[in-house]
């Protein structure tokens, strides 16, 4: 059996005021997440089901945590391949069905990571295709992304270089 990391998050609703959940509009779904020596993340539902829109909401993040899974996997992979990253971003896209009932599952996500190398590399194919088998491993190493039932897929922009 491998290694064992374990994660303790708190979680506590802050939106009772003051009649609690007597109606399904009369409570407020925000929330805080709380994590031992980190900052209060204010969470809520999204905008759809009540929430607010200002606040943080559990899809959101879940896309999040992909992206950021994938991203910090594949910095190290890139160090450990020799390439010198110098910035990296990425605009996820999840998306989740509803059902008539109101219960839904995300049907996929879609990584769009945007890298900026810098060394004597040439742009092009064989580049693009090196990163892409890196974008691959990452995926493949990722611990969220080995965790949830749908597929997250990576469409990585090709690379932009910088000399020295």
């Amino acid at each position: 059996m491998g290694l064992l990391h374990t994660y303790d998050v708190d979680l506590v609703w802050t939106g009772a005021g003051e009649h609690g959940t007597a109606g399904y509009t009369a409570y407020s779904r925000d929330h805080e997440v709380l994590v031992e020596g980190k900052p209060a993340l204010l969470g809520s539902a999204d905008a759809a089901f009540r929430g607010d829109p200002a606040r943080h909401n559990p899809e959101d993040l879940l896309v999040a945590s992909l992206a950021q899974c994938h991203m910090l996997w594949f910095l190290h992979l890139a160090g450990a391949d020799g390439l010198v990253v110098v910035d990296y971003a990425d605009r996820a896209t999840g998306t989740m069905r509803v059902e008539a009932a109101g219960h839904g599952s995300f049907t996929e996500v879609v990584l769009r990571p945007r890298v900026r190398l810098r060394g004597d590399l040439t742009p092009g194919e064989e580049l693009d295709h090196r990163l892409a088998g890196l974008h691959h491993r990452a995926h493949d190493h990722c611990f969220i992304a080995r965790s949830v039932n749908f597929p997250v897929l990576a469409e990585p922009a090709p690379a932009v270089v910088t000399a020295g």
